[in-house]
């Protein structure tokens, strides 16, 4: 009996020294997310330690979503390049020229084949560079005729770039290949966004009744002897954090703001990023930069290049823009033309300011649109408009942080997963996505887990609503300053251009190629491309919703 008596003893003095330690566990851990004062429970952000010094956060990916990452990574992989040295040692637009190639076989060029043009990179010095990594852009193009076409450049790694262009219209044909970056800067770009991800910082405002307080916040926030605000959204996991303010609870967040921008280079390395030097300089010919195009010749064979295995995806004639291959493009050229094709439609227009143009250009060519007032930011919306003759309803929703935007209500940010996640969907429905010209300071992983994300609910409205239209903006190139070229310099675009596409790439969703139609167009490259090039943009978007 004693036995008995004693061992039940021993188990529930277990017991109770086991619910003590529970309890005092719970408290303390209750007690520190008090401390914390996060704004939001419960949710789980990975970092990764190795990469970007560790303190930028990153949303949580599935074993898939991380082989797809990897995969992505080595798809955008770039040269390796060079640090800075001497800046007479790095590429030199004056010194450096591009030849067009003759044709092979002999004979004349015609319709349909492709020329190609040998450039080769020199040095300040007139030394010709040895390695590769440099950015170059090129089109061909015709003033007379408003066409231009998108070249595409091959990198020999050696010095040498070969750029190819598909010969589409009658005529003269003339090149132009550009220097963006000589390969040194990109190599700072790299090192840039992998040692200071967060040198565009952003502010939030604090308030409860008189008191006000503003700390800084980003996804890239640097470890400090102080507590933070966890805004991390529980549905998709995209993180964001802030300081937490003194004096003041995290849930007195009210607005959301750039803060500014560090620069992080010395004298010499701004001296790779210079207008009319080595930034978005035009390379002259060695030769003439011409080539005379006659009409397609039924049974004779294309000349084709054997360093590229795809061609562009339009090309200007005319100043319209014309697909080569899928959708056409027809031409909208009156306000009763837009309506008759938008009636009945809801059109959900999500994303940056370069997606926000589309919005203000049918809010403009529709006099029967009228914008309804809801005293919100036209910056950052949400801003609505309706037809109700037409039945049209236009909306348009800038996407959640990271956002460079002025103060703005921070309980207006929102993701565009979640956004898409509460339409219902149906063929009356059409979703305008254009996500990428806030994230190019940021690691890419940054980008391509919000594109993920984005997918996902794609796929999800798609299941539950295969009747939706889906149309993806990609990014387009710039004109850029020594500013901008830290920011959103088109390297950073085209990495992430590369991205999207290779994400969305198999799923019922439609592309405007914003990338070629402001490449191969005469006008001077922009953020927010001037309103020629939008409109034809919009163009294409009304072909994919009321095809011939």
């Amino acid at each position: 009996m004693y036995f008995l008596f004693q061992h039940q003893t021993e188990w529930t003095q277990f017991y109770t020294y086991g619910a003590i330690f529970l309890f005092l566990a719970v408290f303390v851990l209750i007690f520190s997310l008090r401390n914390m004062d996060l704004f939001e429970r419960g949710t789980l952000v990975s970092t990764d330690s190795d990469k970007h010094q560790g303190f930028c956060a990153f949303r949580p990916v599935t074993p898939e979503e991380a082989v797809e990452e990897s995969l992505l990574l080595d798809s955008i992989a770039w040269p390796e390049t060079s640090p800075l040295v001497s800046l007479e040692q790095t590429s030199d637009p004056a010194h450096s020229t591009f030849t067009v190639l003759p044709r092979k076989g002999g004979g004349q060029w015609h319709v349909g084949d492709q020329l190609e043009v040998m450039i080769k990179m020199h040095d300040f010095q007139g030394h010709p560079r040895k390695s590769g990594g440099d950015l170059l852009l090129s089109r061909l193009h015709n003033p007379r005729l408003g066409a231009g076409v998108a070249g595409q450049v091959v990198d020999h790694l050696n010095g040498s770039y070969s750029a190819v262009f598909t010969l589409i219209w009658e005529g003269d044909a003339q090149v132009e290949v550009t220097l963006v970056h000589p390969s040194e800067a990109i190599t700072l770009l790299r090192r840039l966004n992998r040692e200071v991800p967060d040198r565009i910082y952003f502010k939030s405002l604090f308030r409860s009744g008189s008191k006000t307080e503003t700390t800084t916040c980003n996804v890239c926030l640097r470890p400090a002897q102080r507590p933070l605000c966890n805004y991390t959204d529980l549905r998709t996991g995209e993180p964001w954090f802030c300081y937490k303010p003194k004096n003041l609870s995290c849930d007195a967040r009210v607005r959301h703001f750039t803060g500014g921008f560090d620069e992080n280079l010395t004298a010499k390395e701004k001296k790779l990023f210079q207008n009319n030097v080595n930034m978005k300089v035009p390379i002259r010919a060695s030769g003439s930069p011409s080539v005379t195009v006659l009409p397609h010749e039924a049974g004779q064979p294309e000349v084709r290049s054997s360093v590229v295995k795809s061609g562009p995806s339009g090309y200007y004639y005319q100043g319209a823009w014309r697909a080569l291959g899928g959708t056409v493009v027809r031409q909208f050229n009156s306000p009763s033309a837009i309506s008759q094709c938008l009636r009945s439609k809801m059109i959900h227009v999500h994303g940056d300011s370069t997606v926000r143009q589309w919005y203000e250009y049918l809010d403009a060519a529709l006099p029967d649109l009228k914008e309804f007032n809801i005293h919100s930011m036209r910056q950052g919306g949400p801003v609505m408009a309706f037809d109700y003759r037409n039945n049209i309803f236009l909306k348009f929703r800038c996407h959640g942080a990271p956002l460079r935007i002025d103060s703005f209500p921070s309980r207006e940010l929102h993701y565009v997963a979640n956004e898409l996640d509460s339409l219902p969907g149906g063929s009356d429905t059409v979703v305008v996505l254009g996500v990428w010209a806030h994230f190019g300071t940021f690691p890419i992983e940054v980008y391509i887990r919000r594109l993920q994300s984005i997918r996902k609910a794609v796929v999800r409205l798609l299941d539950r609503a295969p009747g939706t239209l889906v149309v993806i903006r990609t990014g387009n190139m710039k004109t850029m300053d020594f500013m901008k070229a830290l920011t959103n310099s088109d390297w950073y675009s085209i990495q992430r251009d590369k991205v999207l596409r290779a994400v969305f790439k198999g799923l019922n969703v439609r592309l405007v190629d914003a990338w070629e139609m402001v490449l191969a167009h005469h006008l001077p490259h922009d953020l927010h491309p001037q309103p020629p090039i939008i409109k034809n943009m919009v163009n294409v978007l009304l072909s994919y919703i009321c095809p011939q």
